[in-house]
């Protein structure tokens, strides 16, 4: 199963981009081998749209433009915690039913549009914080590449 990420906004040069980058770099020596193959991350620029709900429905209109008939998952402050297992189980979940292509979003400054929300297969959650853009990408990357380690039985996770 092909994984994209589409993030609004851009990753500046810095300690968290290279973190970020160090992540999916072992995600994707590691996913193949348990049917997860790492696409890359696509960004995009903030809308620049003066109201709220234009700027979530353009940057919306642009990500179901990317994802098409594939399957969708939303990190969004009011998605479901999971625990690294329980995303693991879900990425496995949707390799097993034969998703051919998943995108995982992150959202600009003022979330996700509500159509997005309701087409999500699964709107994930990193807690009850608000967290900056960059750190977002940087938990997402490892969460990722912490499921590959798990489906593939290595010790990088502990319990």
């Amino acid at each position: 199963m092909r994984i994209d990420v589409h993030a609004v906004g851009r990753m500046k040069a810095g300690a968290e981009k290279e973190l970020a980058e160090r992540y999916f770099e072992r995600l994707a020596k590691a996913g193949p081998a348990v049917g997860l193959e790492y696409a890359g991350v696509r960004e995009i620029p903030e809308s620049r749209a003066r109201a709220t709900t234009a700027r979530k429905r353009e940057e919306a209109d642009r990500l179901a433009e990317f994802v098409g008939d594939g399957t969708l998952i939303l990190l969004d402050e009011r998605g479901r915690n999971l625990t690294s297992i329980e995303i693991s189980e879900r990425l496995a979940a949707f390799r097993d039913a034969g998703e051919r292509r998943l995108t995982l979003a992150i959202g600009g400054p003022d979330g996700h549009d509500e159509v997005l929300r309701d087409r999500a297969a699964l709107r994930l959650s990193f807690g009850a914080q608000t967290w900056p853009h960059q750190l977002v990408r940087v938990m997402l990357a490892e969460q990722l590449y912490r499921a590959a380690t798990i489906l593939a039985g290595h010790p990088y996770h502990r319990v």
